[in-house]
């Protein structure tokens, strides 16, 4: 009998049990943190993901950089926004007369806007994780509370202090804390890895737009005094 007694109050403390018995403010809280904790993995798989990829594209920018030609290359959409605004700037911000310093100026600012917009464009998203990561905890502290309140009323409706009756309430209360750490921790530490990581890909970006920059002026001097050199013969 005694067996059956401790069997039925193990099952009673089990995780779904809390969950099923709990307060239903405490349930939404559950329910709450439990949807952002899945939105947030999502998010964050989708951004590792997008990093690999972004990190390929980089590494061939380097080389194109190094090597002093595009042919090497790989395609996607960073490089070729990239690559396409450099040449874009190159064709139609021509200016009479211009020296080659100039032309790699303005070559290299539209460089540098559009990587900014492109690390823009795979930031987004990242606010979600910060917000998660900040409010969860405190939200999974406010289920807690109520679910102590609901549990220290419970225990004045019974009269009965014994163990019992007050350590389903708490485990109930205490779950929303546990949920709430579970959903904000790997969107933290997802936060900071993904803003680091995008922060060296843009570091390692310019560094590349300062010599393929240098290339593309060059290039554009050398067709113009070509084309110059056509019309005067």
């Amino acid at each position: 009998m005694g067996q059956t007694v401790a069997v039925e109050g193990a099952h009673d403390l089990s995780m779904m049990s809390l969950i099923m018995n709990a307060d239903p403010v405490v349930q939404a809280v559950i329910a709450m943190l439990v949807v952002a904790s899945v939105l947030c993995w999502g998010l964050i798989i989708e951004k590792f993901v997008r990093l690999m990829g972004l990190r390929r594209q980089v590494s061939s920018l380097e080389g194109a950089a190094r090597a002093g030609s595009l042919d090497a290359v790989s395609d996607g959409s960073y490089t070729s926004a990239i690559l396409n605004a450099a040449e874009t700037e190159r064709r139609d911000g021509d200016q009479p007369g211009q020296a080659l310093s100039d032309v790699r100026a303005r070559i290299e600012r539209a460089m540098r806007g559009a990587m900014r917009g492109e690390l823009k464009r795979i930031e987004s998203g990242l606010p979600f994780l910060a917000t998660v990561g900040s409010a969860a905890p405190f939200i999974g502290l406010f289920g807690t509370v109520w679910g102590i309140m609901h549990s220290f009323t419970a225990i004045a409706q019974a009269k009965d202090t014994s163990l019992a009756v007050v350590a389903p309430g708490i485990a109930e209360a205490l779950f929303a804390t546990a949920i709430g750490l579970a959903a904000a921790i790997p969107a933290v530490v997802a936060y900071n890895q993904i803003a680091v990581s995008l922060g060296r890909a843009g570091d390692r970006t310019g560094a590349a737009i300062a010599r393929l920059a240098a290339m593309f002026a060059r290039h554009h001097v050398e067709t113009v005094a070509r084309g110059g050199a056509a019309r005067g013969g």
